[in-house]
């Protein structure tokens, strides 16, 4: 087994990726060509978006921390990143055993029909389910509840992604694909929750997209421009006691353009993705006319797992991703009873929101509206999951355990749904848990007893966001 995950860390996502891709090209019977073609397409598009984030995260954080020390805003409890979290999650006894069990498992569920989610093509992501039952293992030192905790999170995340998926697979142009990341999937249900209660207020007659901003703006609508008035203010903030130095407003007008640059330059990557498949896509349509071809993969309608950082780049959630930036620093400050300062993970904020974007067709007001509320919630769950999280932390020697300080990832665990469960599990109460598995198997009866009429519901749902009335 280690053998095996030395292999698969050491190949790392922007080639794992790829090969999942190519594999299950040829198990769709298409051309050897096009499998090659997609496959390497696909790499193409995550190491270009791997360059970019890795040399854009170091830019905002820094940026970040200085509005940070500039304002004086001060929390308890500080945002470090999620890349720690994946460092934990493959060292501990119950990562490294779901690593390969969930794996099986996540194919033989996909093969048996009980998911139409192939999650394997994005198997690296498996490290997000793994960090929960690391933090609940250090916790309670219990393998067997703590595995249980990180199986029963992969069957909550593969039900999320199939009720999203028709959305998902529309919004992005990406037919039969979906995300099945839990750190970003969990923000479906909000989505999908309040969507009836903002329609009843009137907010999808507001239409708001990047598409009509640009429309009604000109100018001042364009993403790169956006992103450079937003880069602006967090620059001054970020220098406000420097502002008689010209190197200060030098670095401001740098941070502008670097942001309008990023706004710009990240929707063009995330259509390299939507290209990579069109070809896969095409070849089986014209299989399926002809009615040769036919595979398990084709039999009936299915969804593959991609990399989150397809949604990335999408205009909408990035733009919403950027404007969230400071008004969670804001909330963060504000909110009674709140210990947790978002800091690095603020950078991650188009991932979470490219599900809510694609249940709400690329509606900014309905995504802000919703993004304040769950996020708010998110803080209060990072606060008290971040005990749990700097003790694991410190278990492995990721960081010192000297107990003064306590951190958190904003994107990893201020999840309140995810957040929930973990409460439920960790009173090791069979009762509790057997309720919450009861619950789960009642929404996955009726997924796969009334799964076009959920579909139905939410394609009708998103088409309200469309009116030319708003």
């Amino acid at each position: 087994m280690q053998v095996f995950l030395n292999f698969i860390t050491d190949l790392g996502e922007n080639v794992l990726v790829p090969i999942m891709i190519f594999l299950v090209a040829l198990g769709l019977r298409v051309r050897v060509t096009t499998a090659v073609r997609s496959a390497i397409l696909v790499g193409v598009a995550l190491a270009g978006f791997a360059w970019i984030i890795t040399d854009f995260t170091p830019i905002v954080t820094k940026v970040i921390h200085q509005v940070v020390t500039t304002t004086g805003l001060h929390r308890s409890i500080v945002d470090t990143g999620w890349q720690s979290a994946a460092i934990v999650a493959f060292d501990s006894p119950v990562g490294i055993s779901f690593f390969m069990v969930g794996l099986i498992l996540e194919i033989l569920l996909f093969l048996v029909g009980y998911t139409k989610v192939f999650f394997a093509t994005n198997l690296w992501q498996n490290w997000g389910f793994m960090i929960w039952g690391t933090i609940a293992y250090v916790a309670t030192h219990n393998f067997w509840l703590s595995f249980s905790l990180t199986v029963f999170m992969m069957l909550i995340t593969l039900w999320l992604a199939e009720v999203q998926a028709d959305r998902y697979a529309d919004y992005f142009k990406i037919p039969n694909s979906t995300v099945a990341a839990l750190h970003n999937i969990e923000n479906v249900v909000p989505a999908i929750l309040l969507d009836p209660l903002w329609n009843l207020i009137g907010l999808n007659r507001v239409h708001l997209t990047p598409a009509n901003l640009k429309k009604k703006l000109g100018l001042l609508g364009e993403p790169m421009i956006i992103g450079a008035i937003l880069g602006l203010v967090l620059g001054l903030l970020a220098h406000l006691n420097q502002l008689g130095s010209v190197k200060a407003w030098g670095q401001v007008f740098l941070f502008a353009v670097q942001l309008g640059a990023v706004m710009t330059i990240f929707p063009m990557i995330a259509s390299l993705f939507g290209q990579a498949f069109t070809p896969i896509t095409g070849e089986i349509t014209d299989r399926q006319k002809q009615g040769a071809g036919r595979t398990i993969f084709t039999k009936k309608r299915w969804f593959v797992a991609l990399d989150d950082g397809i949604g990335y780049g999408e205009p909408a959630s990035l733009m919403l991703g950027m404007l969230l930036i400071p008004i969670m620093l804001v909330l963060a400050v504000i909110l009674p009873g709140n210990r947790m300062l978002p800091v690095v993970d603020l950078i991650a904020l188009p991932f979470m929101m490219e599900s809510v974007m694609a249940v709400y067709r690329g509606n900014l007001v309905k995504g802000l509206a919703t993004a304040v509320i769950w996020l708010s919630l998110g803080l209060y769950a990072g606060s008290y999951m971040a005990p749990f999280y700097t003790a694991t932390l410190a278990h492995y020697g990721v960081i010192a355990a000297t107990g003064a300080s306590l951190v958190v990832s904003f994107n990893i665990m201020a999840r309140p749904l995810n957040t929930l469960i973990f409460m439920v599990w960790m009173t090791g109460n069979l009762y509790l848990i057997g309720i919450l598995v009861v619950l789960y198997l009642v929404a996955q009866f009726m997924l796969r007893r009334h799964q076009g009429a959920i579909w139905h519901y939410l394609e009708t749902m998103a088409a309200k966001n469309w009116s030319e009335k708003g």
